[in-house]
C-alpha cells in the first residue's frame, strides 16, 4: 500500500461504529472512496458476523478500475483479500474473499444482475456514487443489511437518493461547520436513528499538495456548475441549467441586510434607494400525485431598477393530508397577502396564472364576500417564457435580482430549473412554479426593473 496519510476527521469516521448507514459527499479527490471502501467498509466487512457483503458501483468494471484495483484500493491495502472477476465454482458472481467471507462486486446499471442476489440478507453494503444508482437499487438494497456506507458526488437535489436517504443522516456537532450552509439546510427529511452525514473537501485528503488542489482547482472554469459540484462540493445540476449565472453569494441576501441597507438609504432622502412597486403572483397546481406546487410569491421593486423577491408560500397537495381546493387557496392567498403588506407594504395587483380559472373565480368570489382590497388579475402572458428567461438572466448578471435566504422554495428552483435535452431554447415543464409565479409578479412592471 502507498502511503495514505489520514485527517483526524477520517479517523474518526473510520472508528465510529453505533451507525447503521454513512453518506460520504464532497469535493472530488478528497479520498471518500479510498477511505471509505478500502478502510471503513472493509473494516465492518471484518467484523460482521455476516458471511455475504455488497459492493455496488456502475458497473463491475468500474468497481476493478477505481475500488479494488488500483493504488491504494482495497486489493492494495488488504493483502489477504482475492479477487475473483468471474466468480468461481462456489459463487458464479464477480466477488472478493477476505477473511472467510464473500463481498458480491455489482454494478447497479444491470438489473438482472443485481436481482439475483438480493434475496439474501448482508452484512455490509458499499454503494459507490449513490447519486447515479438506479434508486430501486437502492431502494431494495437498504433493508437488507446490517450496515450500508455510500459515497456520492454533489448532484442534482431534486434526485430521489436525497430526500429518501441522504438527507435523512445528520453530521456529528464536531463537523457540522466542515458543511456548506446550503447543504446543511437541506438535511432536513426525518432522520434515521444511526444515519450519520459526513462532507470531506480536499483539506481532508493529507496527500494532496498545496500544488495538486490548485491544479485540480485551475482544471474547471471557476464560476461554472462543474466548479460548483466537483471542487466547492455544493449541490447543483452541472449542465444544462437555464438560470446558470444565478449565484448564491451575490443573489440572495438576509432580511436583516437589507432593512439595514434600507435604514441606511432613508438617510438621503428620495435619492436613496427604496421601494416603489410591490407586486404578487400565484402559480396552481392542485395534483395529489406530483411535486407541483401551489406558489405565492411576493416582490418589491426599488427606485434603482433592484428586483427583490421578499416573501414565499408553497403548498403542495400530495405532501397534506387535506389537500387544497381553489376555494381554500384563495383564503391562503389572502392571508398570505395581509402578512405581506404588514410586513413590507401594499401590492394591490395580484396576478394569477390564467390557465386556472378556478383558482380566479374563487378569488372573485372570496373578493366579493370579504371586501379584501387586492385586485386579482390573469397573468400577463403576452411575453414568450424565452424572453422572460433572458430577461432575468440579464438581471441576475447586473446583480438587479436578489432573492431573500428564507425563500428556500424559489432558490431551489433557481439551481434545478433546466432546458429540454432535446430542444434548443425550451425549458422542462417542472421545477418552476416558484418561477411561474414571479414571473406574473413582474411581468407588468419590467420597465422599471434592470439598469436604471
Amino acid at each position: 500500500m502507498n502511503s495514505f496519510p489520514l485527517s483526524q476527521k477520517y479517523i474518526d469516521f473510520i472508528n465510529t461504529t453505533n451507525v447503521r448507514a454513512e453518506f460520504l459527499e464532497g469535493t472530488t479527490a478528497s479520498g471518500k472512496t479510498t477511505v471509505g471502501a478500502g478502510i471503513k467498509f472493509m473494516r465492518m466487512v471484518s467484523a460482521s458476523k455476516k458471511k455475504l457483503h455488497v459492493l455496488a458501483a456502475k458497473t463491475t468494471g468500474k468497481a476493478e478500475e477505481t475500488i479494488i484495483q488500483q493504488d491504494n484500493g482495497i486489493l492494495d491495502i488488504h493483502s489477504t483479500a482475492v479477487y475473483f472477476g468471474n466468480g468461481d465454482k462456489d459463487y458464479k458472481l464477480p466477488h472478493i474473499k477476505f477473511e472467510g467471507k464473500i463481498i458480491y462486486v455489482l454494478g447497479y446499471d444491470n438489473k438482472d444482475k443485481w436481482q439475483n442476489v438480493l434475496g439474501a440478507q448482508f452484512g455490509s453494503v458499499y454503494i459507490d456514487e449513490v447519486n447515479t444508482a438506479n434508486i430501486e437499487f437502492v431502494r431494495e438494497i437498504s433493508t437488507r443489511n446490517d450496515y450500508m456506507l455510500c459515497t456520492l458526488n454533489p448532484d442534482d437535489p431534486a434526485l430521489p437518493v436525497y430526500k429518501e436517504f441522504v438527507n435523512r443522516s445528520r453530521p456529528f456537532k464536531k463537523y457540522e461547520n466542515d458543511i456548506p450552509a446550503e447543504i446543511l439546510s437541506e438535511l432536513k427529511e426525518e432522520p434515521v436513528p444511526g444515519w450519520r452525514y459526513w462532507f470531506f473537501s480536499f483539506r481532508d485528503n493529507l496527500s494532496l499538495t498545496a500544488e495538486d488542489i490548485e491544479r485540480k482547482k485551475a482544471a474547471a472554469p471557476k464560476g461554472t456548475k462543474l466548479y460548483k459540484n466537483k471542487i466547492e462540493g455544493l449541490r447543483g445540476r452541472a449542465t444544462g441549467l437555464v438560470f446558470s449565472n444565478f449565484d448564491r453569494q451575490h443573489h440572495v441576501m438576509r432580511e436583516a441586510d437589507l432593512r439595514r441597507h434600507l435604514m441606511l438609504q432613508s438617510s438621503y432622502g428620495q435619492n436613496g434607494e427604496h421601494f416603489i412597486q410591490f407586486s404578487a403572483g400565484l402559480d396552481t397546481a392542485y395534483s395529489q400525485q406530483s411535486p407541483d406546487t401551489i406558489a405565492m410569491s411576493f416582490i418589491g421593486i426599488t427606485n434603482r431598477g433592484r428586483l427583490f423577491l421578499l416573501e414565499e408560500q408553497v403548498y403542495n397537495n400530495a405532501e397534506l393530508k387535506l389537500p387544497l381546493a381553489p376555494s381554500d387557496t384563495a383564503v391562503r392567498l389572502a392571508g398570505f397577502l395581509d402578512r405581506c403588506h404588514d410586513k413590507w407594504g401594499l401590492a394591490r395587483n395580484v396576478y394569477i396564472d390564467n390557465a386556472d380559472q378556478a383558482t380566479i373565480t374563487e378569488l372573485y368570489k372570496y373578493k366579493k364576500n370579504s371586501g379584501c382590497i387586492y385586485v386579482f388579475q390573469n397573468a400577463w402572458k403576452k411575453t414568450k417564457i424565452i424572453d422572460r428567461i433572458n430577461l432575468q438572466l440579464g438581471w441576475l448578471a447586473q446583480d438587479k435580482m436578489i432573492v431573500l435566504d428564507y425563500c428556500v422554495n424559489y432558490i431551489s428552483e433557481l439551481e434545478l430549473y433546466s432546458w429540454k435535452e432535446d430542444k434548443d431554447n425550451e425549458p422542462e415543464d417542472g421545477h418552476d412554479h416558484m418561477i411561474n409565479s414571479v414571473q406574473y409578479a413582474y411581468l407588468p412592471y419590467v420597465n422599471k426593473i434592470g439598469v436604471i
